[in-house]
C-alpha cells in the first residue's frame, strides 16, 4: 500500500503477541491473544475478513517494523460506511504514526474501497486517541454515554466521523 501500511503477514505473529501483552491492549483484540498460535489466528482472521470484504487491517510500520494496527471494519456496501480503529505499541506512541496511519487508511477506504463515511469512537478519558482522530480529519459528532463496559465500569465515548469530501 505504501511505506507506512501493509497487510499483516504470518511472520508478524510475535509483534501481535507482544502488543497484546502490553497494559490495556487486550481490549484491542476480539479474543485473547496470549500465545503465538493465538496471534497467528488473529492474523489469519484479519486475512479472512479482508477476503470477505468485511474489514481491512494493516500493520503500521516504523522503519520497516510493525508497531501498530489500523483497520477499517464493519464495511457496509449499501451505505458505503466503515468503522476505523487503531492501536500502537507503547514504544511507538507519541510519534504521529497513528495519525498518519489513519490518514492513509482513510485515503485507502475512500479511493480503493469506494466508501463515503468513516466513523470511530474513543473513550472520553483518552485524549491521545482524540488527538489522533482530530489530526486525521475526523470531526466530533457527539458523546455516547455509558457506551463501553470494562471490568464492571461504564465509560462514555466520543464519536467522530470523516466523509470522503472532508479535508484530511
Amino acid at each position: 500500500m505504501n511505506s507506512l501500511l501493509r497487510p499483516w503477514t504470518p511472520d508478524d505473529a510475535p509483534v501481535v503477541l507482544a502488543a497484546a501483552g502490553e497494559p490495556l491492549m487486550d481490549r484491542q483484540f476480539t479474543f485473547p491473544v496470549d500465545s503465538l498460535p493465538a496471534a497467528q489466528e488473529w492474523i489469519a482472521l484479519a486475512q479472512a475478513r479482508r477476503n470477505e470484504d468485511m474489514a481491512y487491517s494493516f500493520a503500521v510500520l516504523h522503519e520497516g517494523v510493525p508497531v501498530g494496527n489500523v483497520a477499517v471494519s464493519s464495511v457496509e456496501r449499501r451505505h458505503l460506511t466503515g468503522w476505523v480503529s487503531y492501536w500502537m505499541r507503547e514504544e511507538a506512541r507519541g510519534k504521529g504514526l497513528a495519525t498518519a496511519a489513519c490518514r492513509a487508511l482513510s485515503e485507502f477506504a475512500f479511493t480503493e474501497l469506494g466508501l463515503f463515511r468513516l466513523e470511530l469512537a474513543h473513550r472520553v478519558d483518552n485524549p491521545a486517541s482524540c488527538r489522533v482522530a482530530l489530526g486525521a480529519g475526523f470531526l466530533v459528532e457527539g458523546v455516547e454515554r455509558g457506551r463501553l463496559l470494562y471490568d464492571g465500569v461504564r465509560y462514555d465515548t466520543e464519536t467522530h466521523a470523516r466523509l470522503a469530501g472532508d479535508r484530511g
